[in-house]
């Protein structure tokens, strides 16, 4: 009998997120996987509160742990230790899959083993259930180790693809060390370090509804507060760096 092959989606989620897994559990059922692959999705809780669980799916593909409170980085790089599976997909708790989305970044990953990583198109999902698209979106294809880095710097700290529709080899996640541990922008960083060791893959298709709400981390004053993102922004910036100048590749060169 053929194994079956995993792909581990991880989510971190808090008390306010809750009530949208739902949608992202949907999301996920309405994914065609080829013959032989299968998900498994692990939600961590980013504390030890009981207002997550009554919101997590019953369905054995779910895992649900919980753990301090640390920042969505640190959730999602303790989900780890229950990521049995040769490919990570990150699906924030308030965000959704679009129908054929895994099936397309496995294939990228599957069909070369030269790629580490891939991301796809985003759609902002508003409140009013209307969408809208980014008009700078890159051209769809390889995307060369350091290109996300060298745009990233010359376009005030934002890349040309989006962190939260990573899918990666879980092998060069787990080198990489996971997210960073930062209050913020921890998923930019690991997607800076990926760009530096490995070339990655844009899908121009759209591959996630990023829901717009005013619960949302990225909608809070603190997020902006600008000492903070300075000292974000360079240590992203200068892990990205170290590891260009280190010469590790994936796969190995030579």
């Amino acid at each position: 009998m053929t194994a079956v092959r995993r792909i581990i989606i991880i989510t971190a989620v808090h008390a306010p997120s809750a009530p949208f897994l739902a949608d992202a559990y949907k999301s996920l059922c309405e994914q065609e996987l080829p013959d032989g692959w299968e998900w498994h999705w692990v939600v961590q809780e980013d504390g030890l509160g009981d207002e997550v669980a009554p919101h997590v799916p019953d369905d054995p593909r779910v895992t649900f742990r919980q753990g301090r409170a640390g920042g969505p980085g640190v959730a999602r790089t303790i989900a780890l230790a229950h990521a049995d599976g040769e490919y990570i997909k990150v699906l924030d708790a308030d965000d959704q899959l679009t129908p054929g989305a895994l099936a397309r970044d496995l294939a990228v990953l599957e069909g070369d083993r030269g790629i580490g990583w891939a991301t796809s198109r985003v759609l902002d999902l508003l409140p009013d259930g209307s969408t809208l698209g980014f008009d700078q979106d890159p051209d769809g294809g390889p995307v060369e180790r350091g290109a996300v880095l060298a745009h990233w710097q010359a376009h005030g700290y934002r890349a040309q693809v989006h962190p939260a529709t990573l899918f990666a080899r879980r092998e060069l996640v787990i080198a990489l060390g996971g997210w960073m541990a930062l209050p913020a922008s921890e998923d930019t960083g690991l997607l800076l370090a990926l760009d530096a060791v490995s070339r990655g893959w844009f899908t121009r298709e759209a591959g996630l509804l990023y829901r717009k709400w005013p619960g949302q981390a990225t909608g809070q004053a603190s997020h902006t507060d600008a000492g903070e993102r300075d000292a974000r922004m360079a240590v992203v910036q200068a892990r990205a760096r170290a590891l260009g100048s280190l010469g590790w590749s994936c796969p190995a060169q030579g």
